[in-house]
């Protein structure tokens, strides 16, 4: 071999190794999700959603990305626990679901996105401000007085005549009591009675039912977590049988039979935490980064539970629908 070639050839096993090297110390990312309810896949809902949103970001499930899921099935004892299995598992961000998982993770000081269901984080001292959080949680907030103002005023305009609404939320979240908090002040501000209906645990709705029937309010708002989701089918059903428009916090509620929901567009939310948790993985703390508010919302009406309701649409509501199940 020539003298040229041979150093052609030395330089070249050097970038060769040098690549090898780079490969093998790749770093590898790892993230972690943490939910009241069951655990997130990453294949599915929102769950592909925030992997694409970090798919588009540079990273690659399997190659420079682990992924873990936890969920306590609405066992809010766990939630601890099931953190610091996350914890253990070394991930460098967890995205939480439900004010009560992000209560958990702010307690692990890993660092935290909340993606969806905390309510007002300032409110419930999980940050400190929304421009400057502190500590080690950020994400997205939730606009309870806005978002009950609009929720009402879809109840009113399908209903003009709407003076007493019943509300269906979890006593023992502080976040949805804010929630409905503000959703009661919303109310007195439109002249429309509010029925609380406060439940713990599952047996809870079965009260809450009797109230109702005892009492019949015009209308339902029930506000959204683990509790009062498992057993949407119930609310569903009994809102239909008696003739009641109900209005929910998130579209697949409505999907699943309800009449209609107006919320936060879940796909737009779980991006951006994937936007987030990217910023995280290259070292911003979260108590650097802003916590956002979301910019999409989204009403769903579904006329088929209208129709089964025989209850009449009027068109100026049909008109504000983002999307109608038929």
């Amino acid at each position: 071999m020539q003298r040229r070639q041979f150093i052609g050839f030395l330089g070249g096993m050097a970038v060769i190794a040098t690549h090898g090297a780079h490969a093998q110390t790749a770093r590898l990312y790892r993230l972690g999700t943490l939910t009241v309810g069951p655990p997130i896949p990453p294949t599915s809902g929102t769950g592909a959603v925030l992997i694409a949103g970090l798919t588009k970001r540079g990273y690659t499930l399997g190659q420079n990305l682990a992924y873990e899921a936890r969920g306590a099935a609405g066992k809010l004892d766990r939630l601890p626990e099931l953190m610091q299995e996350l914890k253990e598992a070394n991930v460098d961000v967890v995205v939480t679901v439900g004010y009560p998982a992000a209560v958990a993770a702010k307690a692990s000081s890993v660092p935290t996105v909340i993606a969806t269901g905390s309510g007002d984080p300032v409110a419930t001292g999980l940050v400190d401000g929304l421009a400057r959080p502190g500590g080690n949680v950020t994400g997205i907030a939730d606009d309870a007085a806005t978002l009950s103002t609009k929720r009402l005023g879809l109840l009113k305009a399908m209903l003009p005549q709407l003076r007493r609404v019943a509300m269906l939320w979890n006593k023992d979240d502080l976040g949805m009591s804010l929630r409905y908090d503000a959703s009661a002040k919303a109310a007195k501000e439109i002249g429309v009675a509010v029925q609380p209906l406060g439940v713990r645990e599952p047996d809870d709705f079965n009260d809450a039912f009797v109230a109702m029937d005892r009492e019949p309010p015009e209308a339902i708002l029930m506000v959204s977590d683990s509790l009062t989701l498992l057993n949407r089918k119930r609310v569903i059903d009994y809102a239909t049988e008696h003739r009641l428009p109900a209005i929910y916090e998130q579209d697949f509620v409505t999907r699943d039979g309800g009449l209609m929901s107006y919320g936060a567009d879940q796909s737009e939310s779980f991006d951006r935490a994937a936007a987030l948790a990217d910023r995280i993985f290259k070292g911003a703390k979260p108590a650097d980064l802003p916590v956002e508010e979301p910019t999409r919302y989204l009403f769903v009406l579904n006329l088929k539970t209208a129709k089964a309701m025989k209850l009449t649409v009027p068109n100026t509501v049909l008109a504000l629908a983002d999307e109608v199940i038929e």
